[in-house]
This record gives structure tokens, sequence and C-alpha cells, in this order.
């Protein structure tokens, strides 16, 4: 039997793009003689489909997609994740397809709660297991948690004599969860004896990127075959079964346009980095497109942050859909200026130039006796980015344009960002990047391209909002250096402050540190939404209230 596992890139809602996806691949499948072919969970509606399954238009929709692709299946056998109604109720569910005739359908049993999923919102979990037969071999059909769950199913499958476990799955990507993906799925597959086919979605929706990583386990935990990483693909397994054990006989990878694909080996000391800045990449291009935007807009300062979010751009959407606009202020310094120069010319980007400083004093003058000028306060600070935060969003207002905002996910924990200046815009791609991270990114950037795009004196000057003079982040934060180690414990690992401090930091950093993050929930309320690549971003897995009077800080 020859076996293929898709990995896609669906549009949430976007029916008709999702079938020609669908039928592209059954096209390339036929060609290549597959007799099964598995697509991603809810490829027909997008995932995560969130309240929009509560309009009844939507689910009827995605009904008529499905019925639409059964006629393709001529000769081929599809397994494909679609949402089913039964007696009023919504269930994460896959059809089985085999040719032209809808044949079994499968209705999603551990409905996940947790981080990112809120599945028991919206559907009814399955109470039957589903095994069908295919050229003398059984298989058994499971949906993304289903698999992760350490229930009976996958024993009962066992029993019921069942050689291969299917898994549709839309997994998304978080630094570690290649890794946890496939030791999970290896160790599934041996405690259980039966090969895992999991086909796992690609591609960026809204917060959320997909990594693909579709795979073939052997009943031996043994990786027989792995599609690539942020790339649509389909990865073909062919193997027989002797005596009673399944053998892999070839593998290839083959992309939609029925082209083979020669896998390079990119391992690299910068195979994290890689791995982040492929997902920010894919993030931020599906973000931009699949919103109709043709053209994004940076604020460059000359700092690292702006210069990466820059870079990403471009290397998302191309150089002559990427703007960077420079607003100086009368404390920016000549270095900056020239640095966001460079950048541009080294991207080959268009850099507009917009001076503030005259805009500054006006505002100063309308605002007369209510503000005191004798000093710079730190109203006057953001009174300078959200000036630039009114330039970029009118331009973007005027040519309709997206804002790329710059702040990193260090600033965003500790507020050390500015309402409607400086976080004013459309998508925050760095959102969930700690400056740590976004400096090592850079340096990744500069390695892939093997030559210096970033200059080095962005990333060796030490980090400044410039926005009073001679301004440092020092002046007001712990060196990133400590501050993101912090940060990590409290916001990723939920540790106390007891249990930070047996790490070995200074108390009265600590207690700073974690001040600030307990009173800027309101401001990262604000915030536009970004790319999730940690374990626990803000908003959607980490969910605080605003209003509350609990503090670690009372008891110390």
């Amino acid at each position: 039997m020859k076996l293929a596992l898709v990995q896609a890139n669906p549009t949430l809602g976007d029916f008709v793009g999702n079938i020609k996806i669908i039928c592209d691949f059954i096209r390339v499948a036929r060609l290549n003689k597959v007799d099964l072919l598995i697509f991603p969970e809810l490829m027909i509606t997008g995932y995560p489909p969130e309240d929009m399954v509560f309009l009844p238009d939507f689910i009827e929709s995605n009904r008529r997609a499905l019925q639409s692709i059964v006629s393709e299946t001529s000769d081929i056998t599809v397994v494909v994740g679609f949402i089913d109604e039964s007696n009023g109720d919504l269930f994460n569910a896959a059809a089985i397809i085999s040719d032209t005739k809808e044949v079994g359908i499968y209705h999603k049993i551990s409905l996940p709660n947790y981080g990112v999923f809120d599945e028991k919102r919206y559907f009814h979990s399955g109470e039957n297991k589903l095994i069908f037969s295919l050229d003398n071999f059984n298989l058994g059909l499971t949906i993304c948690e289903d698999i992760w769950d350490e229930g009976p199913l996958l024993k009962d499958y066992k029993k019921k004599g069942v050689d291969i476990v299917l898994n549709i799955s839309a997994s998304p990507f978080h630094i570690g969860k290649q890794e946890e993906r496939y030791t999970l799925l290896t160790k599934r597959a041996r405690d259980n004896d039966v090969c895992i086919a999991y086909s796992n979605m690609v591609g960026g929706q809204d917060e959320l990127v997909y990594d693909g990583n579709s795979m073939f386990i052997d009943s031996n935990g043994n990786l027989a075959a792995k599609a690539d990483s942020f790339a649509e693909q389909l990865i073909c397994v062919e193997f027989n079964k002797v005596l009673d054990k399944i053998k892999v006989i070839e593998v290839s990878n083959i992309d939609r346009n029925n082209s083979s694909i020669n896998t390079k080996n990119n391992q690299t000391n910068y195979e994290l980095e890689r791995d982040v800045y492929q997902a920010l990449v894919l993030g931020t291009k599906d973000y931009v497109l699949k919103n109709g935007f043709t053209k994004v807009l940076v604020a460059l300062s000359g700092g690292i942050d702006s210069s990466l979010v820059a870079s990403v751009a471009v290397d998302a959407i191309g150089k002559d859909n990427v703007v960077g606009v420079a607003m100086p202020s009368q404390y920016s310094s000549v270095s900056s200026l020239e640095d966001a120069s460079s950048l541009s010319n080294n991207l080959g980007i268009d850099l507009w130039r917009i001076p503030i400083k005259e805009t500054y004093y006006e505002f100063l003058n309308t605002l007369g006796d209510h503000l005191n000028n004798d000093s710079i306060t730190i109203a006057h600070e953001n009174l300078q980015s959200r000036i630039r935060g009114v330039v970029m969003m009118t331009l973007s207002n005027y040519l309709g344009w997206l804002v790329l905002t710059t702040g990193n996910k260090s600033e965003f924990a500790v507020g050390y960002g500015t309402l409607y200046g400086d976080m004013a815009g459309g998508y925050s791609i760095i959102k969930d990047v700690y400056k740590s991270l976004v400096y090592r990114l850079a340096e990744f950037r500069n390695f892939k391209e093997e030559k210096i795009i970033i200059p080095v004196s962005i990333l060796e000057k030490p980090p400044s909002a410039e926005l009073r003079p001679n301004q440092k982040d020092l002046d007001s934060l712990p060196p990133y250096s400590i501050l993101d180690p912090i940060l990590e414990l409290y916001i990723e690992s939920n540790f106390t402050i007891d249990q930070i401090l047996k790490q070995g930091f200074e108390k009265k950093t600590v207690l700073h540190v974690l001040n600030l993050v307990d009173k800027s929930e309101y401001k990262r309320r604000q915030a536009p939404p970004g790319i999730k690549i940690s374990g626990r971003n803000f908003g959607r897995d980490r969910r605080m209230p605003i209003i509350n009077k609990y503090s670690h800080l009372d008891k110390q």
C-alpha cells in the first residue's frame, strides 16, 4: 500500500481555496499512484475556527465543501478533517472517502481545553472508534489530542488488529514542540506495537503557526519518514506487510505541483533560531497576505528589534513590499539614523525620513499650562512615541498598508512600551520573542545570508528608546541577561518568588521585575496580536485579569 501524508496550508473559512488545495493534492497523489491520502485536522474549514462554528452558514458551507470533494476521489481513498453536525451537536470530525463515496465519519474523542485550545466550548466528544481496511491493512483513525491522551484508545485499536493508526492534526509550533511530538509519537508506537501515520497542518492563523513535520513511525518507534518544516508538502510512504510486520519500501517528498523535493540538511548551531525564524516568516507572510494586505510599514529606529522585524518582513513578502519609516527626534543619535539607512540598503527597501521634532514642540505649545516643561518626564518621552504612532497609523490608513510593530516579549512583559505609540499597529511579529533571542535571531539572519544584513553596530550598541538625552534600557531595567531568565521562570514556568530566588537572583531585582509584570496587564490587553513561538504566550496561553488584588509581593 502507498500512503501519503499531506501537510497543507488552508485559510480559515476560504472553502473555495481550501477545496482547491485538497483537489490539487488529490491530483498529485493519484499521479503518484497513492492508495490512501491523509489531510490535516479541520482541513476543510481551517483551524481553529473559534466562534465561527456558531454561524449556521459556516457549518453548512463546510458540509457542502466536503461533498464537492467526494466526487474527486475516484480510484483513491482520502481522509480529511471537517466539522460534522449530528442532532444539533457539533463534532471535530474526519471523513473517509473512497472512490467517490463517503464511507465513514469519525468524531474526535479527546478534546483539548488548555493553552491555545478551547475545543470543549465548541465541540462534543465522540464516543466511537473507527477502523477500516484497505489493501489488507487495518487502519484506526484518531484526531490530534486522541493520540496525546494516554487513554485506552490505541490499546483498543491494537487489540482489534489495527496495523496503522492514522492521526490528523493541527498542532501549532512553539520552541521544543517538534521534539515533544516526536518523543510522544515514538512512545505511542512502541507501547502499542502499531505504526503511526501523522499528518500535521502548516501555515499561519492569527497568532498561531503550524510547522508541519508530518511523519510516519514504525511499530518499533523508528522514524521511517518525515516531511519538512514550515512547507506545504506531500510525503509518500510505500510499504508491505510481511509476517504481520510492516516494512517500508520507499519514501518520497512531493510538492503540490508534482515536483520532487530534494531536502537539504541545514543542521547548524542555529537550529533553534532557524526554526523560530521560519515560524516568524511564515506567520508574517500568512497574516499579511491572508488578510488581503500587499505591503507593510516598519518604524526603523536603528535598533535591533525593528531591524529584525524588517528582515523577517522582507523574507516573508519581498523587499518591494516593505517600507521603513525613520522618525528622528532631537534625541535621536546620528548613529541610529545611519544604522537604519544601512539596514534599509542591505535589505533593499525604501526608507522614508519623517522628522518629529517640530511636531513634538507643537504638542508642547498646544498643551501649554497643562504640562510642566521644566524637565523631561515620562509623559514627554511617551509623547514622542505617540507622535510616531500617529504618523505610522496615518500612513497605514492612507496607503492601506499594514503596520508591523516592533516590541519584544521582554518589553511587553514589563510594560516597557507606549500605548498608542510604539505599541500601535496591526501585527506584532516578535511579541513572543525575548530580547536575548532577538539578538540571536538577528545573528542567524546574517549567518543564513552569509553576509552582513543587520549591521554589526546594531548588534553591539546598548539598546535605547532614545526618548531623552543619553537614555539606555539599563536606566529602567536589569540587563536582559538577567531580566529574561527571571521572566521565563515567572511567565513560562509559573515559578513563585521563592523558587526564582533559589536560582540565585537578587531579591530586589526579582521583586522589581515581577511587580512590573503584574502591573502591565492592561497594556498587554491592548497590544496587537503577534506570533506565538513560546510554550506560554501572552493572551492565548497566559490569561490574567486586569483588576485583581492578589500579589505574590504581599508575602515578601
